[in-house]
């Protein structure tokens, strides 16, 4: 039995996603195929635009076998943690033989050299990175600059486009862990990831990155403007949830945040994830008045910091998650358990054989997984309780619409 596996956002589902999905079993041969899938809040530093059960349905329905929850302190944290904490929840599987992922340069090989070479000099690296930065430079040149400094060959689209620096940090964790999972990379097709417009090009089945469906999304009260640009399954769910539990955006939550923020100090904020002194004095000298989530984090915006990084900073305050507690799983053997979103019906065999041979709690069932997991995988899902009942809670006052809550949700099975 082979078993390929996917780490994702999937917000929303659309159809490069779903030619992903086809192209990992085609190119492995798998069995199964797994989705490791972040909640409700996603690495760019924002709320998921759809909830997780509904975005899991997308997921099944376009081929996945099973979907886990990526952990909320490593789905909203830098590419780093994002793929060592997905990288090690699939790694304690068990049962897992590849990990492929979407890439810009589509050459594996050119990664895993970028990802050796990182493993072996971060330190050296990072004062690199730190040093160009403190001489004017942003952060994504510094961080390129500082990897061609030693690496003269490179290309210098390796370390600036999105895709590639996840796809060097899936590899770099693969050999911290000395996984046994083989990496694997297909090129994305048609549209960039950052690609603000939606691919009109062709007739049909369009292949438009995530940001131009979640843009045309909130532009246009005409949902069926992306229609051709997701499958027929994930427009039925988005349809149908439209003004119901979707679309959400930063921007309803910034009443939350501007509460949050003024509970906090300037030495305060610092404890929470990417918040670096000089970021929390900017935080806290600017006032959030006439301002919303969004314009705020622009208002924060210097030269120093990337609009992501704030973005993410801002949510990691606003969902109380704290360096020392990364830390503290880092140092654990970083995720905990391994939370079961959905599978299809096929796949309720191989999720017998996961909890038979993984080496992590497999939790399919909050209520039950509280009473017996220990303090510190405890402490982590209930992060991810309260995450999702903060989501909920917007989204119960933006449309009036009962959700049901971590305890009452079961496994999405179709």
């Amino acid at each position: 039995m082979k078993i390929v596996a996917i780490v994702a956002e999937y917000n929303p589902f659309h159809n490069g996603h779903k030619y992903h999905i086809e192209e990992a079993k085609k190119i492995t041969g798998a069995d199964y195929l797994i989705v490791v899938m972040s909640g409700n809040f996603v690495q760019r530093g924002a709320p998921a635009i759809i909830n997780k059960y509904e975005r899991t349905k997308a997921a099944i329905l376009g081929g996945a076998d099973l979907v886990f929850e990526l952990p909320v302190i490593y789905a909203s944290a830098s590419a780093e943690y994002f793929a060592l904490g997905a990288v090690s929840l699939l790694d304690k599987l068990g049962i897992v033989d590849y990990l492929c992922f979407g890439s810009e340069l589509g050459d594996v090989d050119s990664l895993a050299k970028v990802a050796r070479y990182l493993q072996s000099n971060q330190d050296s690296y990072n004062r690199d990175i730190n040093e160009y930065m403190k001489n004017g430079m942003t952060y994504p040149l510094a961080r390129q600059k500082a990897l061609k400094k030693n690496n003269p060959d490179l290309d210098d689209d390796i370390i600036s486009s999105p895709n590639n620096i996840l796809g060097v940090e899936y590899i770099k964790a693969l050999l911290n862990l000395k996984s046994n999972i083989k990496p694997i990379t297909i090129s994305r097709k048609q549209a960039a990831y950052h690609e603000a417009n939606l691919n009109t090009r062709g007739q049909s089945n369009h292949i438009s990155s995530a940001t131009s469906i979640r843009k045309a999304t909130f532009k246009s009260s005409d949902i069926s403007l992306i229609r051709s640009h997701v499958p027929i399954e994930t427009y039925d769910i988005l349809s149908n949830q439209y003004n119901k539990t979707f679309p959400i955006s930063k921007n309803d939550f910034s009443l939350l945040l501007k509460y949050k923020i003024l509970q906090e100090s300037k030495e305060s904020l610092t404890d929470y994830m990417d918040v670096s002194s000089d970021l929390s004095n900017r935080i806290k000298n600017i006032s959030f008045s006439n301002h919303n989530f969004d314009s705020y984090s622009k208002e924060i915006k210097t030269k120093q910091w990337t609009l992501t990084r704030i973005n993410r900073s801002l949510i990691h305050i606003l969902l109380n998650l704290k360096t020392d507690k990364l830390n503290l799983y880092s140092e654990n053997n970083n995720c905990q358990y391994a939370r079961v979103l959905g599978c299809s019906k096929r796949a309720t065999k191989l999720l017998k054989t996961i909890k038979e041979k993984a080496s992590l709690p497999v939790v399919t069932k909050v209520s039950d997984a509280l009473g017996n997991l220990s303090d510190i995988e405890i402490q982590m899902l209930k992060e991810d309780i309260f995450a999702t009942d903060l989501y909920n809670l917007v989204v119960e006052e933006k449309f009036n619409t009962t959700i049901k809550n971590e305890y009452q949700q079961g496994i999405i099975i179709i």
